[in-house]
C-alpha cells in the first residue's frame, strides 16, 4: 500500500495537525524539554541524545522512513497561530486482515485541560479510518492517568481491560489500560 499523503493539516477549532518537518526542530525539542518531567511519567525511558537537536532531527528521520513504508504517522499538535503544543501519532501500524494501530499523544502542560488533546485524537481517528482505511485503533494508558482516559473516552474510545506489566516506564514493568475504537465503517 502506498502511504497516504500528509502534505495538508487537519483542523478543528482550537488546533491544527500537521506533519512535523526538520523546520520545526527548535519547537519540538523546546516542548520535549520543557515537559520532561512529566512526559517521562508516561513514556518510555528516553536516552540523553533524545533531547538534542540531533536526536530529534534522527528521530524525524525514523519516523519519515517509517511513514514511508506505511508502518507510523506523526503529527504535531498546533494552535491555530501555529505555536507547537504537543505531538500525536499512530504506531506498529499492521495490514492485511488486522488494519490497526497504535495510538499515542502528548500536550505541553500548560495547555492540558483545554480541549486540545481530544480534538487531536478526534481528527487522528477520523484520518486513520477515512484515509488510511484502518479497522481498530488501541490506546494504553498508566491505569491512573484518569485524565488521559477522559480524553480518549471522549473520543469514542472504549475500556477494554487492563493489560498487565506491559510497558516499561523508567525502569519499571506498567499495566496499562487499554482501550479501543472500531471504524463504525466497518
Amino acid at each position: 500500500m502506498i502511504p497516504v499523503e500528509m502534505g495538508k493539516s487537519m483542523e478543528s477549532e482550537k488546533i491544527m495537525l500537521r506533519k512535523l518537518t526538520e523546520a520545526d526542530l527548535a519547537d519540538i525539542l523546546a516542548v520535549e524539554i520543557k515537559n520532561k518531567e512529566l512526559f517521562e511519567q508516561f513514556s518510555v525511558t528516553r536516552s540523553p541524545d533524545y533531547y538534542t537537536l540531533e536526536g530529534q532531527a534522527a528521530r524525524l528521520q525514523r519516523q519519515e522512513e517509517n511513514r514511508q513504508k506505511d508502518k507510523e504517522y506523526n503529527f504535531g499538535i498546533f494552535l491555530k497561530d501555529g505555536t507547537l503544543i504537543g505531538s500525536i501519532n499512530l504506531v506498529q501500524v499492521v495490514r492485511g486482515p488486522v488494519q490497526s494501530a497504535i495510538m499515542g499523544y502528548t500536550v505541553d502542560q500548560d495547555h492540558n485541560g483545554k480541549g486540545y488533546a481530544t480534538d487531536a485524537v478526534k481528527l487522528l481517528v477520523g484520518y486513520a479510518f477515512e484515509e488510511l482505511l484502518l479497522h481498530r485503533i488501541e490506546a494504553g494508558v498508566k491505569p491512573d492517568h484518569i485524565a488521559s482516559i477522559r480524553v480518549l473516552e471522549k473520543a469514542g474510545f472504549h475500556k477494554e481491560g487492563i493489560s498487565q506489566k506491559n510497558v516499561q516506564i523508567n525502569g519499571v514493568w506498567e499495566d496499562h489500560q487499554m482501550l479501543a475504537i472500531i471504524n463504525p465503517n466497518d
